[in-house]
């Protein structure tokens, strides 16, 4: 299997590795199953994310996206943040192998399901703003 050296520089020094432990929200996705499992943590002020930490268990690719995924929405207001998609995080990585592609899908997921933890943290529906949350839960698992 072929990846990017962007890949790799995330997979062997992945960036925002930890747990906040007063986090705003913390947003977990993943399969068991799979072995993939993804959990982010927010640290939110005046709508902007002022710092993002994750812990994934997973393949290469599940770490890479994770990385990624967080410098992309480091710094950023969450208005920017709930625009962030698998696809953006594939490009930013400079390609995945096609089989790997689900795991851009569980980056995204989770920095969602964070951000519909902090809300319902403020008494706030997240669905409306953030959308539906859809675990990971494919038939083939490649590792």
């Amino acid at each position: 299997m072929e990846y990017s050296a962007k890949v790799m520089e995330h997979f062997t020094n992945p960036h925002n590795v930890g747990e906040i432990p007063d986090a705003d929200g913390i947003g977990e996705i993943g399969n068991a199953k799979c072995g993939d499992i993804m959990k982010m943590y927010l640290k939110i002020e005046n709508d902007v994310v002022v710092d993002v930490k994750f812990k994934t268990y997973g393949c290469a690719s599940a770490i890479a996206t994770s990385s990624i995924a967080t410098d992309m929405i480091k710094g950023q207001p969450i208005s920017e943040v709930l625009k962030l998609t698998n696809k953006a995080v594939v490009e930013a990585l400079d390609g995945l192998p096609a089989v790997k592609i689900h795991c851009s899908v569980l980056a995204e997921q989770a920095v969602k399901a964070a951000l519909a933890d902090y809300y319902k943290r403020q008494g706030i529906d997240p669905e409306p703003i953030v959308g539906k949350i859809e675990d990971h839960d494919h038939d083939a698992c490649h590792i």
